[in-house]
Protein backbone atom coordinates (compact mmCIF):
# COMPACT_ATOMS: atom_id res chain seq x y z
CA UNK A 1 0.00 0.00 0.00
CA UNK A 2 3.06 2.44 0.68
CA UNK A 3 4.69 1.47 -2.11
CA UNK A 4 1.65 2.46 -4.65
CA UNK A 5 0.87 5.44 -2.42
CA UNK A 6 4.36 6.66 -3.41
CA UNK A 7 4.10 5.52 -6.60
CA UNK A 8 0.83 7.71 -7.33
CA UNK A 9 2.65 10.48 -5.44
CA UNK A 10 5.84 10.19 -7.47
CA UNK A 11 3.55 9.97 -10.38
CA UNK A 12 1.19 12.73 -9.70
CA UNK A 13 2.78 15.16 -7.81
CA UNK A 14 4.73 17.06 -10.51
CA UNK A 15 1.63 17.67 -11.80
CA UNK A 16 -0.80 18.82 -8.67
CA UNK A 17 2.29 21.33 -7.60
CA UNK A 18 2.40 23.11 -11.36
CA UNK A 19 -1.41 23.57 -10.73
CA UNK A 20 -1.65 25.05 -7.56
CA UNK A 21 1.51 27.27 -8.58
CA UNK A 22 -0.75 28.71 -11.51
CA UNK A 23 -3.67 29.14 -8.67
CA UNK A 24 -1.28 30.61 -6.60
CA UNK A 25 -0.30 32.81 -9.11
CA UNK A 26 -3.82 33.49 -10.56
CA UNK A 27 -4.91 34.55 -6.82
CA UNK A 28 -2.14 36.70 -6.18
CA UNK A 29 -2.43 39.06 -9.64
CA UNK A 30 -6.34 39.48 -8.53
CA UNK A 31 -5.37 40.01 -5.35
CA UNK A 32 -2.86 43.13 -6.40
CA UNK A 33 -5.06 43.88 -9.11
CA UNK A 34 -2.58 43.10 -11.99
CA UNK A 35 -5.78 42.82 -13.93
CA UNK A 36 -9.16 44.71 -13.24
CA UNK A 37 -11.18 42.58 -10.82
CA UNK A 38 -13.82 42.31 -13.39
CA UNK A 39 -11.75 40.58 -15.93
CA UNK A 40 -9.93 38.20 -13.96
CA UNK A 41 -11.89 37.24 -10.83
CA UNK A 42 -10.18 35.38 -8.08
CA UNK A 43 -10.18 31.72 -7.46
CA UNK A 44 -12.67 32.31 -4.90
CA UNK A 45 -15.19 34.19 -6.83
CA UNK A 46 -15.27 31.41 -9.45
CA UNK A 47 -16.52 29.08 -6.57
CA UNK A 48 -18.72 31.20 -5.50
CA UNK A 49 -20.43 31.51 -8.94
CA UNK A 50 -20.16 27.53 -9.04
CA UNK A 51 -22.26 27.43 -5.63
CA UNK A 52 -24.44 30.21 -6.36
CA UNK A 53 -25.10 28.54 -10.03
CA UNK A 54 -24.89 25.27 -8.99
CA UNK A 55 -28.14 23.81 -10.26
CA UNK A 56 -27.98 26.11 -13.49
CA UNK A 57 -24.44 24.60 -14.22
CA UNK A 58 -26.19 20.83 -13.37
CA UNK A 59 -29.07 21.24 -15.27
CA UNK A 60 -26.92 22.69 -18.82
CA UNK A 61 -24.35 20.36 -18.25
CA UNK A 62 -26.73 17.23 -18.67
CA UNK A 63 -27.90 18.20 -22.13
CA UNK A 64 -24.32 19.00 -22.95
CA UNK A 65 -23.40 15.36 -21.76
CA UNK A 66 -26.20 13.95 -23.29
CA UNK A 67 -25.24 15.03 -26.62
CA UNK A 68 -21.51 14.34 -26.05
CA UNK A 69 -22.32 10.78 -24.72
CA UNK A 70 -24.79 10.16 -28.34
CA UNK A 71 -22.58 11.79 -30.60
CA UNK A 72 -19.11 9.68 -29.04
CA UNK A 73 -20.97 6.69 -29.03
CA UNK A 74 -22.26 7.30 -33.20
CA UNK A 75 -18.62 8.18 -34.00
CA UNK A 76 -16.89 5.45 -32.32
CA UNK A 77 -19.09 3.00 -34.59
CA UNK A 78 -19.09 4.93 -37.48
CA UNK A 79 -15.08 4.87 -36.90
CA UNK A 80 -15.00 1.04 -36.21
CA UNK A 81 -17.24 0.40 -39.31
CA UNK A 82 -14.66 2.74 -41.80
CA UNK A 83 -11.58 1.56 -40.35
CA UNK A 84 -12.55 -2.16 -41.03
CA UNK A 85 -13.82 -1.76 -44.99
CA UNK A 86 -10.69 0.60 -45.18
CA UNK A 87 -8.15 -2.27 -43.88
CA UNK A 88 -10.77 -5.14 -45.81
CA UNK A 89 -10.51 -3.05 -49.10
CA UNK A 90 -7.83 -1.21 -50.18
CA UNK A 91 -9.67 0.40 -52.80
CA UNK A 92 -11.54 1.97 -50.15
CA UNK A 93 -8.92 3.26 -48.53
CA UNK A 94 -7.25 5.34 -51.26
CA UNK A 95 -10.77 6.83 -52.21
CA UNK A 96 -12.03 7.55 -48.96
CA UNK A 97 -8.64 8.15 -46.77
CA UNK A 98 -8.32 11.66 -48.23
CA UNK A 99 -11.40 12.86 -47.74
CA UNK A 100 -11.13 11.90 -44.17
CA UNK A 101 -8.41 14.02 -44.40
CA UNK A 102 -10.45 16.69 -45.82
CA UNK A 103 -12.99 17.01 -43.36
CA UNK A 104 -10.28 18.01 -40.57
CA UNK A 105 -9.23 20.51 -42.47
CA UNK A 106 -12.92 22.56 -41.98
CA UNK A 107 -12.95 23.90 -38.95
CA UNK A 108 -15.89 23.17 -36.91
CA UNK A 109 -17.12 27.23 -36.13
CA UNK A 110 -17.63 27.01 -40.17
CA UNK A 111 -19.50 23.56 -40.25
CA UNK A 112 -21.72 24.34 -36.97
CA UNK A 113 -23.94 27.17 -38.57
CA UNK A 114 -24.88 25.24 -41.89
CA UNK A 115 -25.86 22.29 -39.46
CA UNK A 116 -27.84 24.92 -37.24
CA UNK A 117 -29.72 25.89 -40.75
CA UNK A 118 -30.12 22.65 -42.12
CA UNK A 119 -31.46 20.38 -38.95
CA UNK A 120 -32.76 23.35 -36.32
CA UNK A 121 -31.88 24.21 -33.46
CA UNK A 122 -32.66 20.92 -31.48
CA UNK A 123 -30.12 18.33 -30.30
CA UNK A 124 -29.20 16.65 -33.83
CA UNK A 125 -26.96 19.15 -35.43
CA UNK A 126 -24.75 18.76 -32.19
CA UNK A 127 -24.21 15.11 -32.39
CA UNK A 128 -23.72 15.59 -36.01
CA UNK A 129 -21.17 18.09 -35.69
CA UNK A 130 -19.57 15.64 -32.58
CA UNK A 131 -19.54 12.56 -34.82
CA UNK A 132 -17.53 14.44 -37.48
CA UNK A 133 -15.33 15.47 -34.95
CA UNK A 134 -14.80 12.39 -33.13
CA UNK A 135 -14.75 10.16 -36.19
CA UNK A 136 -11.56 10.87 -37.46
CA UNK A 137 -9.09 10.25 -34.17
CA UNK A 138 -11.00 6.50 -33.98
CA UNK A 139 -10.81 5.67 -37.51
CA UNK A 140 -6.83 6.42 -37.88
CA UNK A 141 -6.10 5.69 -34.67
CA UNK A 142 -7.35 1.77 -35.36
CA UNK A 143 -6.55 1.91 -39.04
CA UNK A 144 -2.72 2.34 -37.92
CA UNK A 145 -3.76 -0.31 -35.40
CA UNK A 146 -4.52 -3.14 -38.20
CA UNK A 147 -1.37 -2.18 -40.30
CA UNK A 148 0.79 -2.47 -37.54
CA UNK A 149 -0.08 -6.10 -37.36
CA UNK A 150 2.67 -9.02 -37.32
CA UNK A 151 2.76 -10.59 -40.70
CA UNK A 152 4.31 -13.16 -39.76
CA UNK A 153 1.45 -13.89 -36.86
CA UNK A 154 -1.27 -13.65 -39.87
CA UNK A 155 0.47 -15.87 -42.15
CA UNK A 156 0.56 -18.33 -39.81
CA UNK A 157 -3.15 -18.24 -39.05
CA UNK A 158 -3.44 -18.49 -42.51
CA UNK A 159 -1.31 -21.31 -43.11
CA UNK A 160 -3.28 -23.25 -40.35
CA UNK A 161 -6.80 -22.43 -42.37
CA UNK A 162 -7.87 -19.26 -40.66
CA UNK A 163 -10.51 -17.04 -42.89
CA UNK A 164 -10.11 -13.67 -42.62
CA UNK A 165 -12.32 -12.97 -39.32
CA UNK A 166 -10.20 -15.39 -37.13
CA UNK A 167 -7.10 -13.12 -38.56
CA UNK A 168 -9.32 -9.81 -37.76
CA UNK A 169 -10.77 -11.51 -34.49
CA UNK A 170 -7.33 -13.45 -32.97
CA UNK A 171 -4.41 -11.02 -34.36
CA UNK A 172 -5.49 -7.87 -36.03
CA UNK A 173 -8.38 -6.74 -33.20
CA UNK A 174 -6.42 -7.22 -29.94
CA UNK A 175 -2.99 -5.58 -31.55
CA UNK A 176 -5.31 -2.23 -32.34
CA UNK A 177 -6.74 -1.39 -28.88
CA UNK A 178 -3.66 0.52 -27.75
CA UNK A 179 -4.20 2.96 -30.83
CA UNK A 180 -7.94 2.37 -30.53
CA UNK A 181 -8.12 4.09 -27.41
CA UNK A 182 -5.46 6.96 -28.20
CA UNK A 183 -8.02 7.90 -30.34
CA UNK A 184 -10.77 7.52 -28.13
CA UNK A 185 -9.14 9.61 -25.57
CA UNK A 186 -8.62 12.55 -28.17
CA UNK A 187 -12.34 11.62 -29.05
CA UNK A 188 -14.08 11.94 -25.97
CA UNK A 189 -11.89 15.86 -25.21
CA UNK A 190 -13.48 16.29 -28.73
CA UNK A 191 -16.61 15.02 -28.17
CA UNK A 192 -17.28 17.97 -25.29
CA UNK A 193 -15.88 20.61 -27.10
CA UNK A 194 -18.14 19.79 -30.16
CA UNK A 195 -21.10 20.13 -27.96
CA UNK A 196 -20.05 23.42 -26.62
CA UNK A 197 -19.48 25.36 -29.98
CA UNK A 198 -22.37 23.46 -31.83
CA UNK A 199 -24.48 25.44 -28.16
CA UNK A 200 -22.81 28.37 -28.76
CA UNK A 201 -24.01 29.31 -32.10
CA UNK A 202 -28.06 27.95 -31.54
CA UNK A 203 -29.64 25.57 -28.81
CA UNK A 204 -32.16 26.34 -26.27
CA UNK A 205 -29.73 24.47 -23.77
CA UNK A 206 -26.25 22.61 -22.54
CA UNK A 207 -23.19 24.71 -21.25
CA UNK A 208 -22.73 26.56 -24.60
CA UNK A 209 -25.81 28.43 -24.12
CA UNK A 210 -25.04 29.01 -20.37
CA UNK A 211 -21.93 30.33 -22.01
CA UNK A 212 -23.32 32.77 -24.28
CA UNK A 213 -25.51 34.11 -22.05
CA UNK A 214 -22.82 34.80 -19.13
CA UNK A 215 -20.81 36.48 -21.63
CA UNK A 216 -23.37 38.95 -22.58
CA UNK A 217 -23.98 39.83 -19.21
CA UNK A 218 -19.99 40.35 -18.17
CA UNK A 219 -20.55 37.79 -15.54
CA UNK A 220 -16.92 36.61 -15.65
CA UNK A 221 -16.77 35.02 -12.91
CA UNK A 222 -19.76 32.63 -14.20
CA UNK A 223 -17.77 32.34 -17.20
CA UNK A 224 -14.64 30.90 -15.41
CA UNK A 225 -16.92 28.90 -13.39
CA UNK A 226 -18.21 27.09 -16.82
CA UNK A 227 -14.89 26.77 -18.64
CA UNK A 228 -13.30 24.73 -15.59
CA UNK A 229 -16.53 22.57 -15.29
CA UNK A 230 -16.12 21.58 -19.44
CA UNK A 231 -12.31 20.83 -18.54
CA UNK A 232 -13.69 18.49 -15.71
CA UNK A 233 -16.52 16.98 -17.84
CA UNK A 234 -13.84 16.18 -20.94
CA UNK A 235 -10.93 14.89 -18.12
CA UNK A 236 -13.72 13.14 -16.34
CA UNK A 237 -14.88 11.24 -19.79
CA UNK A 238 -10.76 10.34 -20.47
CA UNK A 239 -10.52 9.03 -17.45
CA UNK A 240 -13.44 6.85 -18.32
CA UNK A 241 -11.59 5.65 -20.97
CA UNK A 242 -8.29 4.74 -19.22
CA UNK A 243 -10.88 2.90 -17.32
CA UNK A 244 -12.25 1.11 -20.28
CA UNK A 245 -8.42 0.75 -21.74
CA UNK A 246 -7.19 -0.97 -17.98
CA UNK A 247 -9.98 -3.35 -18.29
CA UNK A 248 -9.51 -4.58 -21.97
CA UNK A 249 -5.60 -4.80 -21.31
CA UNK A 250 -5.05 -5.51 -17.76
CA UNK A 251 -1.37 -6.81 -19.05
CA UNK A 252 -0.32 -3.65 -20.17
CA UNK A 253 -1.50 -2.06 -16.95
CA UNK A 254 0.54 -4.46 -15.17
CA UNK A 255 3.93 -4.24 -17.36
CA UNK A 256 3.79 -0.51 -16.62
CA UNK A 257 3.23 -1.05 -13.30
CA UNK A 258 6.49 -3.43 -13.31
CA UNK A 259 8.76 -0.79 -15.04
CA UNK A 260 7.41 2.08 -12.37
CA UNK A 261 8.70 -0.45 -9.89
CA UNK A 262 11.98 -0.91 -11.66
CA UNK A 263 12.84 2.40 -12.15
Amino acid sequence: MTKKLRSITASKGPALAAVAALLALWAAASALGLVPRYMLPSPWDVVKAFVSDGPLLWENSLITLREAFCGLALGVGLGFLFAVLMDTFHVLYRALYPILVITQTIPTVAIAPLLVLWFGYEMAPKVILIVITTFFPVTVGLLDGFRAVDGDAVNLLRSMGAGRFQIFRYIKCPSALPQFFSGLRIAAAYAVVGAVISEWLGGFGGLGVYMTRVKKAFAFDKMFAVIFLISAISLALMALVDLAERRCMPYRHIHEQQKGSDL
